[in-house]
């Protein structure tokens, strides 16, 4: 990987014996994660890095907090700040650095938040509580509205609000002058999902939403149509062989290089991967495998696509696995990573 330095995030939940977001040094080469320090905050359920690598943005029970980022990939807390509702569970940032979107797991509600230029998190510019019952055949997790991600289209005109509880992806019009949203869209995900993750390729082209309870990944073109956005689903795919209801897909991740899909799936405890058609945007089933731990809730690919980490939540830990593309397997690589309550991570390159 050449002279890059790379710095993993890792947020917790600090209820038990954790203190907040741990700092490592990584080595992409190896899979080997150095600690360097923690960064005290309350339950960081859920992080997001500014494009520019200054900023950190944090979920945490007071509401949200942002951190600067030094040249050695150390954090510093600026400042917090309320979000006007429950607590959040999903939080990311446009490229600019013009507004926070975070997303309310319990309460259902969207907020936009005004950022300032030195990073910090001024306030609520504007939030939205969605509402309704979703149609359910038999699931009480369908209950009422809870959003469970957030992501901005690569065109940055349109947020993505993923709503587990209505069964649905709301789309949002951005204005980004007057600091509002409005709904403009519903991507109606099939029957039961619990969309939980969604993620893009890097071209833009297509959406992979993850549906938690199906334990399928619904895959969409995605095109403006007269200025709107327009969302067309080209397959459905299960997530992992043989799932059943217990199994409950978590993450998605896409490889740097845009050739892999790559998913986190709690009940099975570990981690299943796809091909990725780079034209048609259709994925194929390469694998699945255990983890060696229990309900792994994030996962990254390392830069160069050599290795995945996983965050097994329950065994408290995280563990390193050497992706064979050739021979479709992962196998386990270096020691366990000993960390309470890993959740949420982030790999950054520092300059």
């Amino acid at each position: 990987m050449g002279m890059s330095k790379f710095v993993a995030y890792v947020g917790t939940y600090t209820h038990e014996n954790s203190i907040g977001i741990h700092v490592y040094d990584v080595d992409p080469n190896t899979g080997i994660f150095t600690e360097r320090g923690v960064e005290p905050i309350n339950n960081a359920s859920d992080l997001d890095v500014s494009r520019d690598g200054k900023f950190l943005y944090s979920i945490e029970d007071e509401g949200v907090a942002s951190f600067s980022i030094d040249k050695n990939g150390d954090l510093k807390k600026i400042n917090q700040a309320n979000i006007g509702g429950m607590r959040g569970c999903c939080v990311t940032c446009d490229s600019k650095r013009r507004y926070l979107f975070v997303g309310g797991f319990h309460d259902g509600r969207v907020t936009m938040m005004k950022l300032n230029e030195d990073g910090s998190i001024e306030g609520v510019a504007d939030g939205i509580f969605h509402q309704g019952v979703a149609i359910s055949s038999h699931d009480r997790r369908l209950d009422h509205p809870k959003v469970s991600s957030v992501r901005l289209t690569p065109d940055e005109k349109f947020l993505l609000a993923a709503d587990y509880g209505l069964n649905q992806v709301k789309v949002y019009e951005l204005d980004y002058e007057n600091g509002k949203m409005r709904l403009c869209d519903n991507i109606h995900t099939n029957l039961d999902s619990c969309p939980r993750a969604q993620k893009f390729s890097a071209d833009g082209r297509f959406l992979y939403i993850l549906g938690e309870l199906t334990n399928e990944i619904e895959v969409y073109a995605y095109s403006l149509k007269d200025g709107k956005p327009d969302f067309e689903q080209i397959q459905a795919i299960p997530s992992l062989d043989n799932a059943n209801l217990s199994d409950l897909s978590s993450e998605l991740v896409i490889s740097d290089d845009g050739k892999y899909v790559y998913v986190s799936i709690d009940g099975f405890h570990g981690v299943s991967w796809f091909a990725r058609d780079e034209k048609t945007g259709l994925l194929t089933h390469k694998g699945q495998e255990p983890t060696s731990g229990y309900f792994p809730k994030s996962m990254a690919v390392l830069p160069g696509g050599k290795y995945i980490v996983m965050l097994n939540h329950d065994s408290d830990e995280m563990r390193t696995f050497i992706v064979d593309h050739k021979t479709e397997t992962i196998l386990m690589m270096n020691f366990p990573i000993k960390i309470n309550k890993p959740n949420s991570i982030r790999i950054v390159e520092i300059p």
